[in-house]
């Protein structure tokens, strides 16, 4: 049976609840420097988030909701000031009012480190959202703790294609059987699966949680704290109602088991 070695985490949804307060925030305010009168409500971004990546999102916006614009000459280089300029409007954000991680993240990172599991980030965000989020949520030398920082448009394909966490594993030197993966998403779920991984914990969130998630080893509604135990959707039960070390060796050992 091989041996769990490193956690391999998303971020947006995953580590944090980014995605409506922040990084839908940060497009809105994006836009309206622009002077475009595009507001993205919870509900489209809802529906946007079916697309993985930023500028992947706006493209996708024009295309559904915005037919009659008039795409200047370079639209790539329009959509990439505008992702450019969201992006900066999101670190701001998560160092005023700032973003806090889902329940049960900070503990769990802690607890992997002590036991000396390797972490990595793998994600379709941008490096600087990660680093921001890190920086602001942990501490100046939360980077440190990942081994990798695995992020945006280091390979060609984003989720669901396995890429991102193919590229993670090689920078890490290490096969998928000594791996878990973090994820709240369908896209993030197949991409995850179709790098080799059999371990791989969902936490829903209120954009998620109607996802398919057929082949995750585990759903929950989040890691679980003492005070706020996790609620297994699918897999498993938890016998303390929270994520430790112990639990993610036999989710590990549940998934290659099998």
């Amino acid at each position: 049976m091989p041996q769990l070695e490193a956690l391999l985490f998303d971020v947006d949804g995953t580590l944090a609840d980014t995605e409506r307060d922040g990084h839908r925030v940060a497009f809105n305010r994006a836009f309206a420097d622009a002077g475009l009168d595009w507001d993205w409500t919870p509900e489209i971004y809802g529906d946007l988030l079916s697309v993985t990546g930023g500028k992947e999102r706006i493209r996708y916006f024009l295309q559904k909701y915005h037919p009659p614009f008039e795409p200047p000459a370079d639209l790539d280089a329009f959509i990439a000031d505008l992702h450019a300029a969201k992006t900066e409007h999101y670190e701001r954000l998560l160092e005023d009012p700032g973003l806090p991680l889902r329940p049960g993240v900070e503990r769990l990172l802690r607890e992997a480190r002590d036991a000396g599991l390797r972490l990595a980030i793998a994600t379709t965000t941008t490096p600087a959202n990660v680093t921001a989020l890190l920086r602001n949520s942990l501490g100046p030398e939360a980077e440190s703790w990942f081994e990798v920082i695995a992020a945006g448009d280091i390979v060609p394909a984003k989720k669901p294609a396995p890429d991102i966490y193919l590229w993670a594993m090689e920078r890490m030197g290490i096969s998928p059987n000594r791996c878990l993966a973090f994820e709240d998403s369908g896209n993030g779920l197949v991409s995850a699966r179709d790098a080799g991984l059999k371990s791989i914990l969902v936490t829903v969130n209120d954009y998620t949680r109607d996802h398919d998630f057929t082949g995750a080893t585990i759903v929950l509604d989040q890691l679980g704290t003492p005070e706020r135990p996790a609620r297994v959707l699918a897999g498993p039960p938890l016998v303390k109602g929270q994520v430790d070390v112990p639990v993610l060796k036999a989710i590990h050992e549940h998934a290659w088991r099998g």
